[in-house]
């Protein structure tokens, strides 16, 4: 994923641009290993390992991601659905994707434990790769679709309690 610059001038929402190059940085460090199986860049001794590894990077990427996802459905999505609505629209798209990138992750993770040819842990990672692919154009959209419309239909006093609110770390 290419590195973006921060685009926001609005506290609260760099708060949500940083997470998302923190997120990124992590999901780059387990794409390349799928990339690698997609590519067939591994034999079978370092695909059992590599396939290990990602594993574990995915369950440790697990944590912050839901942790990010939780604060924009507890207070963002809700303080700006109820200026353009909340139950159609731009908002329910981004918590559908929320919810289809954790599918991909579980799905992953829960067929992911036990021992797997070169060719299935290939199929397998690719759930990971997909889940790579939504939250990509996801941090994108939220981005240039959500955040700027903060500035627009927020008044000062929800856009500083908002930062409040936001102003939590993903990790531990």
């Amino acid at each position: 994923m290419e590195q973006r610059t921060l685009q926001s001038e609005l506290p609260a929402m760099r708060i949500l641009e940083n997470e998302h190059r923190y997120l990124a940085s992590l999901m780059n460090e387990w794409h390349t290993i799928v990339l690698d199986f997609q590519n067939d860049r591994y034999s079978s001794d370092q695909a059992k390992l590599q396939f290990t590894r990602l594993c574990e990077l995915i369950r440790e990427f697990k944590s912050p991601l839901r942790k990010h996802f939780q604060k924009e459905e507890t207070y963002f999505f809700p303080r700006l659905g109820k200026h353009i609505g909340y139950d159609q629209g731009p908002i329910v798209s981004i918590e559908q994707e929320h919810e289809e990138i954790f599918a991909y992750i579980g799905h992953f993770l829960h067929y992911a434990n036990g021992e797997f040819s070169l060719e299935e842990m290939k199929a397998l990672s690719r759930d990971a790769g997909e889940a790579f692919e939504i939250l990509t154009v996801h941090f994108v959209k939220e981005e240039t679709v959500l955040f700027p419309m903060t500035r627009q239909v927020m008044k000062p006093a929800e856009r500083e309690q908002l930062n409040k609110e936001l102003y939590t770390l993903i990790v531990e």
